[in-house]
């Protein structure tokens, strides 16, 4: 399969599966050729391109020719220098790799990946927060993550692939809507009772076994396994973390629960204020299922062989 291939196939796995339905997505996309083609031609070399198809400002390819046939990729969580000169020492050794998958972005995909975070205002939007409430919250917290991010050296991996010649990209939200939509159905077809039948769920999935063997299983954070289940929130996709200040909301609109990849002490603690039962299913495996379900999807189009590292291990969930 052609680099350019498996770039394009996730993306549209990944707006398949985006919470905001495919006539957002290519209501966005739209938007974005609209300012492209006003664009003074002198402006239009700084714009991303990509763009024009991808809505997830999180997920290029980095390094490489788009043109490049692959058939074998190594696939990990986090991948910066260290691992891409790993990856070049393996391939010294002998082990034929023609491509590296990261899951979190780098490089151009890192320094403005809070644009997927609009994403977060459908969600909140679905579990009955005001739109505009959602709007405006996520503006602010939006602009504190760009703030952060404008700091970091964001091609100091893709140099390290450039010198070493690595084909080199990253899926981030394709990946993780994938895991949304999955927790979401699952949760929905268990109807579960209490946090205790939450767990039970999550442990059945391959992803978080291989977590629990390692010691970082799902927990519950706020409530105990007999707490009642109503209303539950996914806090799966949207780039990072929302406002903190959202918990109040989500409690007045019923949520009763939040599943989360992660949790900072500052939404644990605004979700305590609110009374708002939290399991934090364990951030890696929660990645690795949804790398893995983008895999099951990229390899019924064509055979490829896969390798594991930095974090992540190959479970196929196909049928």
């Amino acid at each position: 399969m052609r680099l350019s291939k498996i770039y394009q196939e996730a993306i549209k796995k990944g707006i398949e599966a985006d919470p905001r339905g495919k006539e957002a997505i290519d209501r966005i996309l739209k938007e974005r050729k609209k300012e492209f083609e006003t664009l003074p031609e002198e402006k239009k070399e700084f714009f991303d391109e990509d763009s024009l198809f991808n809505p997830f400002s999180d997920s290029r390819i980095l390094w490489g020719d788009k043109n490049s046939n692959i058939h074998s990729v190594i696939v990990g969580i986090d991948v910066e220098g260290p691992e891409l000169l790993l990856v070049d020492r393996l391939k010294e050794r002998g082990t034929d790799i023609d491509l590296v998958i990261s899951h979190h972005p780098e490089g151009k995909a890192y320094a403005n990946f809070y644009e997927v975070m609009d994403l977060q205002i459908d969600v909140l939007k679905k579990q009955g927060v005001n739109l505009s409430v959602a709007e405006n919250m996520l503006s602010e917290r939006k602009a504190q993550v760009e703030r952060r991010v404008g700091a970091a050296n964001h091609l100091r991996s893709i140099d390290v692939a450039r010198w070493l010649d690595i084909r080199f990209m990253c899926l981030h939200t394709p990946a993780d809507n994938l895991a949304y939509r999955y927790i979401e159905r699952q949760i929905r077809k268990k109807s579960p009772s209490n946090l205790g039948e939450i767990i039970d769920i999550l442990m059945e999935i391959p992803e978080y076994k291989e977590a629990a063997r390692n010691n970082n299983s799902p927990k519950i954070f706020i409530g105990s396994p007999k707490s009642k289940v109503s209303k539950v929130h996914i806090e799966f996709t949207g780039g990072t973390e929302g406002p903190q200040d959202i918990y109040s909301k989500l409690s007045s609109s019923g949520v009763d629960t939040i599943i989360a990849m992660h949790q900072s002490e500052e939404h644990f603690k605004q979700c305590k204020k609110e009374h708002i039962n939290v399991i934090v299913a364990s951030h890696i495996a929660s990645d690795t299922l949804g790398v893995n379900l983008m895999l099951d999807y990229l390899t019924s189009k064509e055979k490829l062989k896969i390798y594991e590292f930095s974090g992540f291990r190959r479970f196929s969930h196909k049928k």
